[in-house]
């Protein structure tokens, strides 16, 4: 008699199996620089309102993939919060 294994058997497709965070998403999503549009305000350690927007609340640097920044600006940003940090004004 054979078993019925039900337990891994592919399931319908449905839109929820789909999305998963480990998954390449299918569609190309790329976000513009926000400190590179004109108009920008410019990154310097005594702008302390822009770098805490790039800190978590631990103290640590977010990343360019979650705060969608260009390398460029990524690493002056990240070299301008570590002389806040140093002079004691974040």
């Amino acid at each position: 008699m054979k078993r019925s294994n039900k337990k891994f058997q592919k399931k319908g497709s449905n839109s929820l199996n789909k999305l998963s965070l480990f998954q390449k998403n299918d569609g190309k999503f790329s976000k513009k620089c926000p400190l590179s549009i004109k108009g920008a305000p410019v990154v310097d350690y005594k702008n302390i309102y822009l770098l805490r927007k790039y800190i978590s609340d631990n103290g640590k640097i977010l990343s360019s993939k979650i705060t969608s920044v260009s390398f460029n600006k990524q690493k002056k940003l990240t070299r301008e919060i570590k002389k806040a940090k140093i002079l004691g004004l974040v």
